[in-house]
C-alpha cells in the first residue's frame, strides 16, 4: 500500500475583509483539514476587528493543531478532535461576552478532516464543507453532504427573484434575503437542519464521521463552499464532480483563478445568485 502523499493546499480571501477560511495541514500524522468559518447575524469584532467567522475559524484549527501533538501512538479520532474543538470555541465566546443561547450571537464553522492511514482514511464533516475521493478507473465518490443545500437553496432562489423583479442593487437584494438567512441560521444543529461548530453541544447529534477503504484510491479533495462555481446549471452532485474534474486538469490553483474570473463577470451577483461576489476559497488537494 502506498504511504507517500502529494499535497496542495490553496487559502484564497474572497471579497470580504476577512479570510475566513482556515487550512489545517500535519503532513506528520497524515491529518488535514478545511475549516469555513461563518459570522453571527449580530455584528461581533474582535479587538482587531476580527469577525467572529474568522474567530471561529481560527479557533477551531488552533484546538485541532494542540490535540494533534505529534505523537502517533495516542491520536484522538477526527470527530473527537471536532468535538472538543467545538467545545473550546464555547468556552472563547464565552469569555468574550456572547450569549451561547441566541443563536444570531453565535460564531460558526463547518469542516472537513481526514487523518489518512496505510489502508484507510478516517474523516470528521459539519456543515457545507466537502470531501471527495477519486479511484484508479476515475471513479468520482462523493463521501460527505452538504447539509446547508436546504437553507442555501431557497436563498439563491430568491435572490434571483429579487434580480427578476427589477432589483439591480446588491444593498437591496442583501435585504431582501436577510430574513430567510435568519431562518437559515435558526436551523443550526438541530433535525430540520444542518450540523455546523458553532459551540452548541448539539453538534455531536448531527455531524457525521467516518472512515472509507484507501483500496484503489487515488486522491482526496477536501474544499469550502467559494469552491462552487457560481452557475449552477447543474445538480450539486454533477457540480462536485465537475470541481474535481477541474481540478484533476488545471491544478487547484488554475481552477481557483479561473473560478475569480467567472465570479469578476458578474460582481453584482445578477446573473448568478448569490449572496457575495467572491467567497474565501480553501482547499486541499491529496494524491496518494
Amino acid at each position: 500500500m502506498k504511504t507517500n502523499i502529494k499535497m496542495q493546499a490553496v487559502s484564497r480571501q474572497g471579497n470580504s475583509a476577512w479570510n475566513e477560511d482556515s487550512l489545517l495541514v500535519n503532513d506528520n500524522l497524515h491529518l488535514y483539514g478545511v475549516i469555513d468559518g461563518a459570522t453571527s447575524l449580530e455584528p461581533y469584532r474582535g479587538v482587531g476587528g476580527e469577525t467572529g467567522g474568522y474567530l471561529a475559524a481560527q479557533s477551531i484549527a488552533k484546538s485541532i493543531r494542540e490535540m494533534s501533538q505529534d505523537n502517533v501512538e495516542h491520536q484522538h479520532s477526527p470527530q473527537d478532535l471536532l468535538l472538543q474543538a467545538n467545545q473550546q470555541l464555547r468556552t472563547e465566546m464565552l469569555a468574550a461576552g456572547v450569549d451561547v443561547t441566541r443563536k444570531e450571537q453565535l460564531w460558526g464553522a463547518c469542516a472537513v478532516i481526514v487523518r489518512v492511514h496505510k489502508t484507510f482514511v478516517e474523516y470528521a464533516h459539519s456543515g457545507d464543507c466537502m470531501l471527495i475521493a477519486v479511484y484508479e478507473d476515475d471513479t468520482i465518490r462523493i463521501i460527505t453532504r452538504d447539509q446547508l443545500e436546504v437553507v442555501d437553496r431557497p436563498t439563491r432562489q430568491l435572490w434571483a427573484q429579487g434580480v427578476a423583479s427589477g432589483l439591480t442593487s446588491r444593498d437591496d437584494l442583501w435585504e431582501l434575503v436577510k430574513p430567510q438567512i435568519h431562518a437559515g441560521r435558526a436551523l443550526m444543529n438541530t433535525p430540520n437542519g444542518y450540523s455546523v461548530l458553532n459551540g452548541e453541544p448539539e453538534l455531536a447529534d448531527y455531524m457525521e464521521f467516518g472512515r472509507i477503504s484507501r483500496t484503489q484510491l487515488k486522491s482526496l479533495l477536501l474544499f469550502s463552499d467559494g469552491l462552487v462555481a457560481p452557475q449552477r446549471e447543474l445538480s450539486l452532485e454533477e457540480e462536485f464532480k465537475q470541481i474535481v474534474s477541474r481540478v484533476t486538469s488545471m491544478g487547484l490553483d488554475n481552477y481557483i483563478e479561473w473560478l475569480i474570473q467567472v465570479e469578476e463577470a458578474d460582481p453584482d451577483c445578477l446573473q448568478f445568485p448569490r449572496v457575495k461576489k467572491s467567497d474565501d476559497k480553501t482547499a486541499i488537494y491529496l494524491e496518494f
